[in-house]
């Protein structure tokens, strides 16, 4: 008989009555979920909302796409520190002051029309959301009860992808062009920022003496789980890096500017819908870490199979709506069972070590993504774009392939 994975206790709380299941468990994770869904609604209105004023604005599609790969930077940037300042500033602490310096970024917005001063708050906005992620998933993680762990993770992907429908939802109801969008967009970041106060006092972690941070901890995690990190690069290649262009794609495809920012509420559907009966599937695996690798090859060959259908988008528009789904399902997906896998394996400092560098692959995926989908959208909207995706796409499908048939402990 195979184990399953070896149970783990939270570390953040296992020293105190806070264990997976308490009271003070099951407030830290209301307040991460509630502040979560807020922040990133704000989010997911704002960012397509930038993207539509610059193209109303004739900035070039290449502009735009740099402008949305600038807030994937500052992520990418500060994602190796989060270990650091979270060891330093205590996790309660450093969730707070991310989440008030992106609250403060998207007030930024209001105040002007200036394309340098929206790259530099897109930019500060991502360091701040590093932080701010790395944090969020890892105390899911910590908090959760172990046996559990696929239906916790599953439901705040969930969560997390009913943004991408109620953000971009929220801003065509609201109109793109409405002058109160905005002010919108910074009352509900101000309140995902007030839920954060209802964070339990978190003790200190059973490791912290012990484990590293810094890049040194980046690298053990990165040397102990090579392919799940490639896993979580694919996933953010595809549900949020593409995501993030979906407005501008579906301006190429003719699209009207609403219709064109719906792409991303599809994207989050598709989340929505596969995330969560994904993460109770994982639960059900005797050997969990093989039932993993099974769906997350199943996950791959989906994105793949899906994007090999771009070129005939082009001539059937209607095509571009299944696809988006697919992608955002199966690359979200991908991303969730990674963050699974790390969370059933370790804990503490080296959880959040763990997690911080698959944030950074997640991350380095949508920076790609981002950056080089809006000058293939301006050069070959309806060949280069797909080659390039497809490529991406079959890296993963072969990679995981590969690892398939490796044992890890």
């Amino acid at each position: 008989m195979t184990p399953a994975d070896p149970p783990t206790a939270a570390a953040a709380v296992a020293a105190t009555a806070a264990g997976p299941g308490s009271a003070t468990a099951k407030l830290g994770l209301a307040a991460i979920l509630g502040s979560t869904f807020f922040a990133l609604v704000a989010h997911f209105m704002l960012s397509p909302l930038l993207l539509l004023r610059m193209k109303g604005a004739d900035v070039s599609s290449t502009v735009a796409g740099l402008f949305a790969a600038a807030g994937w930077l500052g992520i990418f940037v500060m994602t190796p520190f989060a270990s650091a300042v979270s060891h330093r500033l205590g996790p309660r602490v450093a969730m707070w002051v991310a989440s008030a310096a992106v609250s403060a970024s998207a007030v930024g917005f209001a105040f002007t029309q200036d394309l340098r001063v929206w790259f530099g708050l897109n930019f500060v906005s991502g360091l701040a959301m590093a932080l701010r992620w790395v944090l969020t998933e890892a105390l899911i993680a910590e908090f959760c009860p172990p046996h559990q762990r696929g239906r916790y993770v599953g439901f705040f992907q969930t969560l997390v992808s009913s943004t991408f429908i109620a953000g971009p939802a929220a801003l065509v109801w609201v109109g793109p062009d409405n002058p109160y969008t905005l002010w919108i967009v910074m009352g509900l970041s101000l309140f995902g920022l007030a839920w954060t106060a209802l964070i339990p006092p978190i003790p200190v972690a059973h490791d912290v003496h012990t484990a590293t941070t810094g890049w040194r901890g980046l690298a053990q995690a990165l040397w102990a789980y090579p392919i799940i990190m490639l896993a979580g690069l694919i996933g953010g290649f595809f549900e949020t890096g593409v995501t993030g262009i979906l407005p501008l794609y579906g301006l190429e495809l003719g699209l009207s500017p609403a219709h064109a920012a719906l792409l991303v509420s599809a994207s989050g559907i598709g989340g929505v819908a596969i995330m969560l009966p994904a993460g109770m599937v994982a639960d059900q695996f005797k050997d969990r870490a093989r039932g993993r690798q099974v769906l997350m090859v199943g996950c791959a060959a989906t994105m793949l199979l899906a994007t090999c259908t771009m070129p005939w988008v082009a001539g059937t528009v209607w095509l571009a709506w299944p696809l988006v789904f697919l992608w955002g399902g199966a690359g979200g997906t991908l991303y969730t069972l990674a963050m699974i896998d790390i969370g059933a394996r370790e804990k503490g400092i080296t959880l959040v070590n763990s997690t911080a560098v698959l944030v950074l692959a997640y991350t380095l995926g949508g920076l790609l993504a981002s950056g080089l989908s809006g000058a293939l959208l301006d050069w070959s909207p309806r060949l280069g774009f797909p080659a390039v995706l497809i490529a991406v796409a079959l890296l993963g499908l072969v990679a995981l392939l590969r690892a398939h048939g490796v044992r890890r402990p």
